[in-house]
């Protein structure tokens, strides 16, 4: 039986669809369906032990409530009165509450919201019933954690023209006195986070330090099948690399991630940002997920800070990032921590085409014109792979009469046409999956560059040109699905014309089925296909040319 590459692109497009699916679960935490889940330990939230390791107090069901401490006995009597001290550097302005110390708010002040451009997006918040919280505290005892009321030293509160702004909390309880400092500094989206431990008491203490961050398990604004977006907690370690999780797999007491390490991180990562928590190198901590209320979850980490004697002081440091997922900035900051810009299984991809993209927009500085330039680019490089099918798409066309009539002698002996057939195609040096080569060729670029445009904070709210205001979004006015229609229907104008009137039925319907995907896909997407269907007809009408016989 003849192969006909229609029917060959039909099952490229198929299983395009299947491997679409497949990453959309990924995405969101599931299992791939391709591979079996890698043994992991079944994560649970550290108990009190001897060493001092406490687990961090229970939370209230309501975010900024008193939670109970190791005991179940409340921490502290809820405060009269509490303030909000907002902070503001050039790129973030925070806003903390005294009560526990908590960031309840961080804007990033080079960052447009994403739907509504008059404001900035806002990451760490509590509004009606979406909480992100960053929280850090004592736990091993009655000592001060996010819910105790801290006071807060004068101070400079913008960084206006210097190159870091500071606040200092100071908080007592049982006995124990907890300074916390947070640094901001210019241009930088990390945040030292530094805790001094002081026993105030008669005896030895053995404190641990907890980094938690909070979120509700709801879906992102604007997240759909075409255009996914994972929002989870995730970590890294040294010993077993990058891990995501899903806020699903947390409820059911499912999630399976490392709970030991002396290095690595942990966050809370959604579309283009990411919060970390990044303790210092080489301590032991403990590494914990949990439900904390219905609906709200947290990640963390839990170290112990060894025995502090009377009148003695500890201390640590850790970082807290809190911004996009810049892939270069990521990088300097803490080995893994780039793996937040999640490419998916197109990753061994993605990786180098974003690296070649990177490379064109530095010189030509609009990120649509580097889409197209890099199309460009890509249909050269792969241009002596596509001309063979070119060639072979020409002969093809040509050869067709011969085709029809061959179909015509022996409609009434299957075996003999296929013979026939074959015959003709080895004398006039045809390959019938020849044709299939420029579409084979394309689709691992095309499904790598869909993440890279998914993954790629640099592109978000990027525009192009007078429509295309943002090429991480679907055409507004749906220009450039219709250009790709007609794209599309130009080539199967130059390709050879099926024999069988279901076949070229099926062909006329393509383009438009197409068309109608595209219209939900981000526009920078769309405009890579309809650049390299132009250039592909520009190319393939010349080799056309080349074998069509002389009138």
């Amino acid at each position: 039986m003849e192969i006909n590459k229609r029917t060959i692109l039909w099952i490229v497009f198929a299983v395009s669809l299947v491997v679409l699916w497949n990453n959309w679960m990924v995405s969101n935490g599931k299992q791939s369906m391709f591979s079996p889940a890698p043994p992991a330990k079944v994560a649970e939230a550290p108990v009190n032990g001897a060493n001092g390791t406490a687990g961090v107090p229970a939370a209230p069901s309501q975010p900024g409530a008193v939670p109970n401490d190791a005991a179940g006995q409340p921490a502290a009597p809820a405060p009269a009165r509490t303030e909000r001290i907002t902070i503001t550097t050039d790129v973030v302005k925070a806003e903390i509450d005294t009560l526990g110390g908590v960031i309840r708010r961080l804007e990033l002040l080079q960052y447009p919201d994403h739907f509504d451009k008059t404001k900035n997006q806002v990451l760490f918040n509590v509004s009606g019933n979406n909480v992100y919280l960053g929280q850090t505290g004592l736990t091993g005892g009655v000592m001060p954690n996010h819910a105790t009321p801290f006071v807060a030293r004068p101070g400079v509160r913008t960084i206006d023209g210097n190159n870091q702004v500071q606040l200092v909390l100071e908080a007592e309880q049982g006995g124990v006195k907890l300074t916390k400092t947070l640094t901001f500094k210019r241009g930088d989206y990390v945040i030292d986070v530094r805790h001094d431990v002081t026993n105030l008491t008669a005896a030895p203490i053995q404190p641990a330090l907890y980094l938690q961050l909070q979120h509700d398990g709801n879906k992102p604004p604007g997240d759909s099948w075409f255009t996914p977006s994972f929002t989870g907690p995730t970590l890294w370690t040294p010993e077993d690399k990058y891990q995501k999780l899903s806020f699903e797999n947390i409820e059911k007491n499912k999630a399976e991630h490392s709970t030991k390490a002396n290095g690595g991180w942990v966050a809370i990562s959604q579309h283009f940002f990411v919060s970390a928590f990044i303790p210092a190198d080489n301590t032991p901590r403990d590494i914990f997920t949990k439900k904390i209320a219905t609906n709200l979850y947290a990640i963390g980490t839990v170290q112990p800070l060894g025995s502090v004697a009377p009148g003695a002081t500890v201390s640590n440091t850790a970082r807290l990032y809190s911004g996009p997922q810049d892939e270069k900035k990521l990088e300097t900051i803490t080995p893994g921590l780039e793996l937040v810009k999640d490419y998916g299984m197109f990753a061994i991809i993605a990786k180098p085409l974003f690296w070649i993209m990177d490379h064109i927009h530095q010189l030509l500085g609009n990120w649509g014109w580097t889409i197209i330039a890099f199309t460009i680019l890509i249909k050269l490089a792969f241009f002596p792979l596509s001309a063979a099918g070119y060639r072979s798409m020409a002969k093809m066309r040509v050869v067709t009469p011969k085709m029809q009539a061959i179909r015509e002698r022996y409609k009434n002996d299957p075996a003999k046409m296929q013979q026939a057939t074959m015959e003709l195609y080895k004398s006039e040096k045809i390959n019938p999956l020849g044709g299939c080569l420029p579409i084979l060729v394309q689709m691992p670029v095309f499904l790598a560059l869909y993440y890279v445009l998914q993954a790629s904070v640099e592109m978000r709210g990027a525009p192009w040109i007078g429509w295309i205001t943002d090429l991480t979004q679907p055409d507004p006015w749906f220009i450039l699905p219709v250009l790709y229609a007609i794209s599309m229907f130009v080539t199967a104008k130059l390709n050879p014309q099926p024999a069988d009137p279901m076949q070229a039925k099926m062909m006329l319907f393509m383009p438009l089925a197409f068309s109608v995907m595209f219209v939900f896909f981000p526009s920078g997407l769309v405009l890579y296909w309809v650049v390299n269907n132009l250039v592909s007809i520009a190319q393939q009408w010349v080799i056309t040319k080349k074998f069509e016989p002389k009138k």
